[in-house]
């Protein structure tokens, strides 16, 4: 795989845009382990070097990206906990909003938000569910 990536890119940005993914993973990866803070400072650090080093614009963006959310991030790191629930239930509630050009009736567009948004919930909980015996 190196020397195909290498034969065909010769400014190497490919394989350097690759390497600074694998940092950027590797500092993910702390999350999972309960890493210390200088533990995640130097990975943060070393994903840092990296991008200022390539020279590319994209890992530049990338870097200030991060470098933006790094709050957010640090977080995430230190208590595993992040609001994908929570955005993915909105994401929901827009979508039914967008799918129903406008209700007439906000009591009717609370339902069906509600119907869409537990419809997982809903799915699991009926199939646990015995039926009553046939008579």
């Amino acid at each position: 795989m190196w020397n195909s990536l290498t034969d065909s890119d010769p400014s190497a940005q490919i394989l350097t845009a690759w390497i600074a993914k694998e940092e950027l993973r590797a500092l993910f990866a702390l999350a999972r382990t309960g890493a210390h803070r200088d533990q995640i400072r130097h990975r943060l650090s070393v994903f840092y070097h990296w991008c200022a080093a390539a020279d590319i614009d994209e890992l530049n963006t990338l870097a200030t990206t991060i470098e933006t959310w790094w709050p957010a991030i640090e977080t995430f790191l230190a208590t595993g906990i992040t609001n994908a629930k929570t955005e993915g239930i909105n994401r929901l509630i827009k979508q039914t909003k967008r799918s129903a050009c406008g209700f007439r009736n906000p009591t009717n567009g609370h339902r069906r938000i509600r119907l869409n948004c537990t419809r997982t919930h809903r799915a699991a909980t009926a199939a646990t569910r015995s039926l009553p015996a046939q008579v």
